[in-house]
């Protein structure tokens, strides 16, 4: 839309509106930024050049597209980013999870359903209020869906700062929360970016299981247990594994430990509650699963996208953490025969770690 097509007081007015739109949709928290993210995309570059992203290669085949979002949505100028807040209500507590080596942790942003889905289908009702009140303008929705700096985009609308473990954090509400993206071309007001309140905590950089946060704001993604579990479609290198535990899908060490997360709160969102009892459930239970029952139960689910091979390859590591018994052993010999090659070498080493006297 021109950019006269609007005064500045309607502008504000509009912001205004869009912020209360945004929560009466379910959003926790709603900001508007400009789209100069050039701190942002010299960040990047350097993360890509220490090959850090180990081999997401969708992290440097979009150029300049998501860093300068003009190029990856002609004609946007302002960015709508919207957080909104995941940890479900009445689950186990974490840390009893992480010390009981019989059950599997899955990372507590998959616990419900895809957040993708429910995310975009709100970004787009917010368009549309957004297009009833001023007519027609260029839009696109983003929910971690293309190439978008959606940490950097959201630090720079007021939602939060980018913690030392890279995550975006809230003094409201700490780091559990998911992020979502309009790019829209209506100049409208920005807000101010937050001053980072993690001072000289190092938390999360001691937390890590692998040392994955190798220098305060930087991460390796090629130590990280998440990225181990879930983007890595290859072997886990023996250097990593004793350290996964029973993390089975993602981890959330670094977040546990952060401070600002004492002032997190529970998400009343339904998709996000728990299904399938995945915050308090045996690794047995879960490797017995064949490949349908895990299809069945992972349906709108974000974990279903690493596919059986992965969740056996996985859970087989954290079966050969777990406590010896021959139940294990047995358990991990009878997957064998369903196992391609690459997870049947973990499930050998799991069984190695089991009969180790």
């Amino acid at each position: 839309m021109p950019e006269n097509s609007l005064t500045k007081s309607e502008l504000s007015l509009l912001k205004q509106q869009i912020k209360t739109w945004g929560i009466e949709l379910g959003f926790n928290a709603v900001g508007i930024s400009d789209t100069e993210l050039t701190q942002a995309e010299n960040y990047l570059m350097a993360w890509l050049n220490n090959n850090n992203h180990g081999s997401m290669s969708y992290m440097e085949k979009h150029g300049l597209k998501r860093t300068q979002p003009a190029l990856l949505e002609p004609g946007t100028i302002r960015i709508i980013s919207v957080r909104m807040d995941y940890f479900p209500n009445n689950t186990e507590d974490p840390w009893v999870v992480l010390n009981d080596a019989e059950r599997a942790y899955v990372s507590r942003y998959s616990l419900g359903r895809d957040y993708h889905k429910v995310l975009r289908r709100r970004l787009k009702s917010l368009a549309e209020k957004i297009q009833s009140q001023i007519g027609a303008f260029g839009y696109r929705v983003f929910v971690d869906s293309a190439p978008v700096m959606e940490k950097a985009i959201a630090e720079k609308a007021g939602l939060g700062w980018i913690g030392k473990h890279s995550n975006l954090l809230s003094r409201d509400t700490g780091s559990w929360f998911f992020l979502g993206e309009i790019y829209v071309d209506i100049p409208l007001p920005t807000d101010q970016n937050l001053a980072a309140h993690c001072g000289d905590c190092s938390a999360c950089l001691d937390e890590c299981p692998t040392q994955a946060i190798i220098a305060p704001y930087q991460v390796d993604a090629r130590r990280c247990i998440s990225y181990l579990t879930i983007e890595n479609k290859k072997s886990i290198p023996l250097e990593f594994r004793k350290a996964m535990g029973n993390r089975i899908y993602g981890c959330d060490d670094c977040q546990l430990v952060c401070p600002w997360n004492k002032f997190s709160t529970s998400s009343c969102e339904p998709d996000f509650q728990v299904r399938h009892a995945l915050d308090d459930v045996s690794l047995l239970t879960l490797f017995a699963w064949d490949e349908e029952t895990f299809l069945t139960n992972t349906e709108g689910s974000a974990i279903r996208r690493i596919g059986y091979q992965s969740w056996l390859r996985n859970i087989a590591v954290a079966l050969g953490n777990a406590e010896k018994s021959a139940e294990v052993i047995k358990a991990l010999k009878l997957k064998i025969h369903v196992a391609n090659d690459m997870v049947k070498e973990h499930i050998n080493w799991a069984i190695n770690q089991q009969e180790k006297p």
